[in-house]
């Protein structure tokens, strides 16, 4: 895992617990979420490629795309069955390897996660060809206000100019996901995939996110054997930012669960 940085809270050692963040932003916003914990799991997390204080991530023509580097990596933190958390796309990357390591899963929590495939909707489409289109004419600004404006924690113009650039820079990660988030490349709703994960499961939503989120969510706890659901009252998507004390407290019921 050249070039990949890791964040590590200490906790039990006993329950080993792995959290995987949202586009353009990186793990260490797990610590407010870890602190409320209180040491129930040895929380480990990890800045995506191109993220954070991780390396940059080029595509290859001829290597995997950005969704499947993300997941081999987090893979490679699983030795054991553990707490798996994940936020966003990292919540799709989650449920990825829950489909494919049922076994690996002691719980499985996903804070919206982003699989539009499960639920089509023709306002999210358009997003994805807006972000696409301005990214491939060289607008890179746009392209990431468009982005922020409809996911983040707040407007992008309200942000600091370092964290406008920095989202800038990595705005191309985006348009890459279309695939395995809009298409399901990944093949995650294949048949019987959903319907083997026998670890507890619990979705999390905020009550003011994008409606796709709600209907994502819809469809995919109609499909999972043993699962919990939650809205956070006031949250839009950015909730583990914005709504810690609610989330740590959701991410606690499916521990005990497990």
């Amino acid at each position: 895992m050249s070039g990949i940085y890791q964040h590590h809270w200490q906790g039990d050692p006993d329950r080993p617990a792995l959290a995987l963040h949202c586009m353009l932003a990186s793990a260490g916003y797990w610590g407010p979420i870890a602190k409320r914990l209180d040491g129930r799991v040895g929380l480990k997390a990890f800045d995506m490629p191109g993220h954070g204080r991780s390396g940059d991530w080029t595509p290859d023509p001829d290597g995997p795309d950005f969704h499947t580097t993300v997941t081999r990596i987090a893979a490679s933190f699983i030795d054991r069955p553990l707490d798996l958390i994940g936020h966003s796309m990292g919540a799709t990357v989650a449920l990825r390897i829950a489909v494919a390591a049922p076994d690996a899963i002691r719980s499985l929590t996903l804070i919206e996660p982003v699989l539009f495939a499960a639920a089509p909707d023709r306002q999210q489409a358009s997003r994805d060809t807006q972000v696409a289109s301005l990214y491939e004419q060289g607008r890179e600004t746009e392209a990431t206000r468009a982005f922020i404006d409809a996911w983040g924690a707040q407007p992008f113009d309200d942000l600091p100019p370092q964290a406008q650039h920095q989202m800038q820079r990595r705005i191309g990660l985006v348009a890459n996901n279309v695939p395995p988030l809009s298409h399901d490349s990944a093949n995650i709703l294949r048949d019987g995939g959903l319907e083997a994960i026998d670890a507890p499961v619990m979705l999390i939503s905020g009550e003011n996110s994008p409606p796709v989120i709600h209907a994502i969510a819809d469809a995919l706890a109609g499909r999972l054997p043993d699962v919990g659901r939650a809205t956070v009252p006031g949250a839009g998507h950015m909730l583990p930012l914005t709504h810690a004390d609610e989330v740590a407290g959701l991410i606690g019921v499916n521990l005990d669960r497990a």
